[in-house]
């Protein structure tokens, strides 16, 4: 594999200033590089906080979900006395909850083992939950200045494009080669600049289609623009075939207007559901009413649903990852809810009131398309955000919306 080209300290020296003037004229008005109030320097909860949510997320979706978690959670100190019910709430419709899930237990960790102070030593750093190698240089060199390299997915195109670097870069080989060349060429007078420097070029010039290669401030030392190779760099990484699988969820009704949740450990959870409160849900295979019914009987005791026939809803599509899922979603009037372990009994017009998935959302509204309920405008339009996941404009790719009152069948008796 051909590297980066060893620059002489000279060519480097220009290189970095080149790059480095780029980044401060263009960088983009982000709120994790505000310096809150009072305050001097970097915030390193803020940043810490902000790689998370950039895990295989868009920076649009991430953004009004930071604005808020801050605004609930500003300090380290609030999130660890949080309950992880609240966290995942504020959470919820972002996906990949067990990002939620460790951010919370490692801030529990920081207060206790780290005196509140996101630790500025990387092996402190990368034994925290949910820190891997990525986002523990992130942090530490925007932040407090370590002189750490950062190799995202973004990073590793502008390296690979820099060197004319053929082949997939996900290869363990070839990732590993691309991060000492992003520690030797890294600015150690001002590493927290130089990553973000990085990223920025492959988030908005270096893109994986059409760069602008008339835009790129370094663009003299590309030798993948030379041999007219930018186009094929880096070669397009193979994906797992998809899976297809259709699930199959009951929406219960009782005459309060009320539905019935469940903490649902089946196969299907962790997927979906991020074990969090979900409808009644099976996969399914041929006939999905008669295998969800039958699913209702095992785990709940209610043949067919109280004797009542499953309304069909609209299907919805869901995609995580590889998979490519089909929400078939039923409807059912109940006369009474059952009250099991693992499961909750509460009126829809508070399931916004919840933490659930963007699964769980979509499910709810396929009644609303159906005008089976009236939910309000905010769980369509965020219901979508946890499967967008375009490469552009997310970090760190190697570490691996509500219900209100309603009418017809939904409104209160």
């Amino acid at each position: 594999m051909k590297s980066v080209p060893p620059f002489p300290p000279r060519s480097l020296g220009k290189f970095q200033a080149k790059l480095l003037a780029w980044f401060r004229a263009n960088r983009r008005a982000l709120p994790w590089r505000n310096t809150p109030p009072g305050r001097t320097g970097r915030d390193a909860y803020r940043v810490w906080v902000a790689e998370i949510m950039l895990q295989q997320t868009r920076i649009a979706a991430v953004l009004p979900y930071y604005e808020r978690f801050l605004g609930r959670f500003p300090d380290v100190e609030s999130l660890a006395k949080a309950r992880e019910s609240d966290v995942l709430k504020l959470w919820s419709g972002l996906g990949y909850y067990s990002r939620a899930r460790n951010l919370h237990r490692a801030a529990k960790e920081i207060v206790s083992r780290h005196a509140g102070k996101f630790p500025q030593k990387f092996d402190e750093a990368l034994a925290l939950p949910g820190i891997g190698r990525y986002t523990a240089a992130a942090v530490l060199s925007i932040a407090y200045e370590v002189p750490l390299a950062v190799l995202d997915g973004n990073v590793a195109r502008v390296l690979a494009r820099l060197g004319a670097v053929r082949g997939d870069l996900g290869n363990n080989g070839r990732w590993q080669r691309l991060n000492q060349t992003a520690q030797q060429i890294l600015a150690h007078r001002t590493p927290g600049d130089w990553n973000q420097a990085l990223m920025e070029l492959g988030e908005t010039v270096c893109t994986p289609r059409s760069p602008r290669c008339g835009e790129c401030p370094v663009s003299h030392w590309c030798r993948a623009r030379a041999l007219g190779l930018v186009d094929v760099i880096p070669a397009p990484r193979r994906k797992p075939a998809p899976i297809r699988m259709k699930i199959a969820a009951a929406i219960l009704r009782d005459a309060h207007g009320r539905t019935l949740l469940v903490q649902d450990p089946g196969a299907h959870d962790g997927v979906l559901f991020s074990r969090m409160w979900q409808f009644p849900a099976v996969a399914v295979s041929r006939d999905a009413a008669t295998e969800l019914a039958a699913h209702l009987r095992a785990t709940l005791g209610m043949e067919c649903a109280n004797g009542r026939p499953l309304q069909a809803l609209r299907a919805a599509r869901h995609g995580v990852t590889f998979r490519n899922i089909t929400l078939l979603p039923f409807f059912a009037r109940v006369e009474k809810l059952p009250r099991l372990p693992r499961t909750r009994v509460i009126a829809l017009d508070r399931l916004a009131q919840l933490p659930i998935s963007s699964a769980t959302r979509k499910i709810a509204a396929a009644a609303a398309h159906n005008d089976v309920a009236h939910l309000r405008p905010s769980l369509d339009q965020n219901s979508e955000t946890a499967d967008r996941h375009s490469h552009s404009g997310q970090r760190g790719a190697r570490e691996k919306r509500p219900i209100a009152q309603g009418s017809g069948v939904f409104a209160r008796a």
